[in-house]
């Protein structure tokens, strides 16, 4: 009762001001529903060639080359980059588009994953009376709609709840979310609801109890941002635009105009990243869509162009999927700082950020420490006492570059534009910077439209809005059940496919090898604990792979989700893709040494997990400096364990010593698995593990700053035996954490 007279209370004040606030776009939005109607009508008169068959990145770099003279050059293949791609080549210009790492190597793959209008800024915009920021939230929230609708097998529906600890806030709370949902207007997802404190915990039985005095619960979207960024590039390539990844951009063309008299821009020297083969790549129109690298390109056009990017840091961590509920996220809208801090469901992981802290550009960002400590410091405040969040438990942490700019057509250079900025040189580089991922689809139209105006292209609308995306044709929500019944796939493995790839789950299905098993007949996992299969890394290729990264990154997300079962899953990735790629010559190393391929990729692929994904973050957890904080009691407990295995008193255990104990309680492990795991804590790396060694590691487990650790769980299951003289279950790498 309480609840519903608070509610009634804050609608009948707020009513007069959200009904003047939103009456005043009404006739614009008429306007532009019947714009887009004829646009709706226009995507189904795109009449042009559908690849079936994927040109190889070989054919594409020779489309680059020999190609007259293209209408549209796109530099950058992240969201907008792809998106101004496809927006080009199904207007019917001849589109090329060249990224110098993979596509979606940047910010569009290190994203919250959400697919979203945009909470936060609709409370600016109501709180503030900003028709901008209003306007930019309601284009968002058509721009979500149209992305589920064009890739349902990339997204979902998310219920995301907001816990209400004070009694003023839920109708506070609940007048806002009802005005996003209004805004949302047809395009809402579903309406959201207030849930009593009982029916909050009910359903998100993690979150902290003290206090709470209900919840409200809305809806937005989550996709697989790497992969969609994927199909947006891949469905440009099927249209017919020329598409190369690991292919920079060395300089600009220009040559003088006869009519102007000016410089114009009129393409690119490419490099082939790969094979080190320069080319020139010519167009009418460059368009400049390198994200956080904007400023590089503007000022190969012109080096007194001013810096218009201000980059911002947001990191992200994935924690265990007990963490949250499996269908229900978490936003925490005022953390202590500020900022807002999302914790959702992903990939039956739990994802938690993010910040957002100035940061300098660079290709390859790392999550710091301070970042880390601070979210799950944040995730603490909501959940239950009874659920310790520990550091031991992030298994996997990355940092993304959001490229905020400044307006370079504004008067005001200084003032962050909140929105996305379209920009002509006068020498016609077409820049587009800033936005967000969930309108990379308007982003790229309003580019297009420009640069076509700019450069007189003949070119009609965009016909964008509804146009499937790559794997969306014969998608359906039970196509896993096929995969499960032609093939003799596991559920979870066809679940996998079917909603990584859609309609062409059953061309990664095809190239799944017998097992020999019973069950499953056919698809081989990389790890055990993932769905992810080797012929996923096959048909990887296909989608233009050409590292090892490129599989545990963008084509699979195992980087994202786990670093241990990335690297466990990294050899059979290399042999894989070298036997595919005939990776049998040598390459030159950094230092001037020949170097075998398999190992170079190796090498690269754990310096990435090292640095970009979180490991090194990791292994600083457990040092041999680092502070032993055991009580007497605890230390003398941890000496009588030791000394079950270390039984001549030496000081330390090597593999021989655990071999032997395990063998005498019937547990088997392998040599190099054995290795593996003393190897994790032997912090000198002199191949033993001396006491003091772990005790360090009994200490960062009882901090918390460990988990899952196989040696300590090995250890403590072998004394009970011992003890009880009791078999033992055997242990299993578990994961880990980072």
């Amino acid at each position: 009762m309480a609840i519903r007279k608070a509610v009634k209370g804050t609608a009948a004040v707020a009513s007069g001001g959200l009904v003047a606030f939103y009456g005043l776009t009404q006739l614009t939005e008429y306007r532009k529903r019947q714009a887009r109607l004829s646009r709706v009508e226009a995507v189904e008169q795109v009449n042009m060639a559908f690849q079936d068959e994927l040109p190889s990145r070989q054919a594409q770099l020779t489309a680059l080359r020999a190609t007259q003279e293209f209408d549209v050059l796109v530099v950058g293949g992240g969201a907008t980059g792809s998106g101004c791609a496809l927006d080009a080549v199904t207007r019917d210009l001849k589109t090329a588009l060249v990224e110098r790492d993979d596509f979606s190597s940047g910010t569009s793959s290190r994203s919250t994953k959400l697919i979203h209008g945009g909470v936060r800024y609709l409370q600016k915009a109501i709180v503030k009376l900003d028709y901008e920021q209003y306007m930019m939230v309601k284009e968002a929230l058509h721009e979500r709609s149209n992305l589920l609708n064009i890739a349902p097998h990339l997204t979902a529906l998310l219920p995301i709840m907001l816990p209400i600890y004070k009694w003023w806030q839920l109708p506070y709370y609940w007048a806002g979310i009802k005005i996003y949902d209004l805004v949302a207007g047809a395009q809402c997802l579903k309406s959201s609801y207030i849930l009593t404190k009982t029916k909050a915990l009910e359903l998100f039985p993690m979150l902290k109890r003290d206090k709470l005095v209900g919840a409200i619960v809305y809806y937005d979207g989550q996709h697989n941002d790497a992969r969609m960024n994927l199909a947006i590039a891949l469905t440009a390539a099927r249209y017919g635009a020329a598409i190369a990844n690991y292919t920079e951009v060395v300089h600009l063309l220009k040559r003088v105009d006869p009519q102007m008299g000016k410089e114009r821009v009129c393409g690119a020297r490419c490099r082939d990243v790969i094979t080190g083969q320069e080319f020139d790549v010519r167009a009418k129109c460059v368009i400049n869509a390198t994200g956080p690298f904007t400023d590089a390109l503007r000022k190969m056009d012109d080096q007194k162009n001013p810096n218009i990017c201000q980059p911002s840091a947001g990191v992200h961590i994935v924690i265990p999927g007990y963490y949250s509920p499996d269908n229900m996220g978490l936003l925490d809208p005022a953390t202590s700082d500020g900022r807002v801090i999302f914790f959702l469901p992903w990939e039956k992981m739990t994802i938690a950020g993010t910040t957002d802290t100035p940061t300098e550009i660079t290709p390859h960002p790392i999550p710091m420490e301070e970042d880390i400590n601070f979210i799950l410091t944040e995730v603490r405040n909501y959940l239950s006492p009874d659920v310790e969040v520990r550091r031991g438990d992030v298994l996997a942490a990355w940092s993304g570059i959001r490229p905020l700019v400044t307006n370079p057509n504004s008067k005001d250079t200084q003032s962050i534009c909140r929105n996305h900025i379209v920009h002509i040189s006068d020498s016609g580089l077409v820049t587009i910077a800033g936005g967000k991922w969930t309108t990379y689809r308007s982003m790229a139209e309003d580019t297009l439209d420009a640069a076509v105006k700019a450069h007189n292209l003949s070119a009609g609308p965009s016909k964008t809005v509804g146009l499937m995306l790559e794997g969306a044709k014969d998608w359906t929500p039970t196509m896993y059940i096929r995969l499960v019944q032609d093939y003799g796939l596991e559920v979870e493995v066809a679940q996998h496919l079917a909603s990584s790839y859609g309609g062409r789950a059953y061309e990664v299905a095809k190239m799944a090898h017998v097992t020999g098993k019973r069950w499953p007949i056919v698809g081989k996992r990389l790890v055990s604990e993932f769905p992810y299969i080797e012929s996923e890394v096959q048909y990887a290729i296909k989608e233009y792979a050409c590292t090892a990264i490129d599989v545990i990154a963008r084509r699979t997300r195992l980087g994202f989700l786990n670093v241990q079962a990335a690297e466990e899953a990294l050899p059979r990735i290399v042999d894989i893709m070298g036997k595919q790629l005939t990776w049998s010559e040598l390459r030159q190393g950094g230092s001037g040494d020949t170097i075998p391929p398999d190992r170079e990729e190796l090498s690269a692929a754990k310096q990435f997990l090292y640095y970009e994904m979180g490991y090194k973050a990791r292994s600083e957890q457990l040092t041999d400096t680092s502070e032993i904080t055991l009580t007497p009691a605890e230390v003398g407990r941890y000496m009588k364990r030791f000394h079950k295995f270390d039984k001549e008193n030496k000081g330390f255990i090597t593999t021989v010593d655990v071999q032997r104990v395990l063998e005498s309680i019937n547990v088997y492990i392998d040599a190099d698995t054995l290795h593996e795991i003393l190897n994790e804590v032997d912090l000198n790396k002199n191949g033993q593990v001396e006491f003091n060694e772990f005790l360090q590691l009994m200490s960062a487990v009882k901090k918390g700053q460990v988990s899952a650790n196989r040696l300590a769980i090995l250890m403590k299951t072998a004394e009970q035996s011992l003890d009880q003289t009791e078999k033992p279950v055997s242990v299993d790498r578990s994961g880990g954490g980072v």
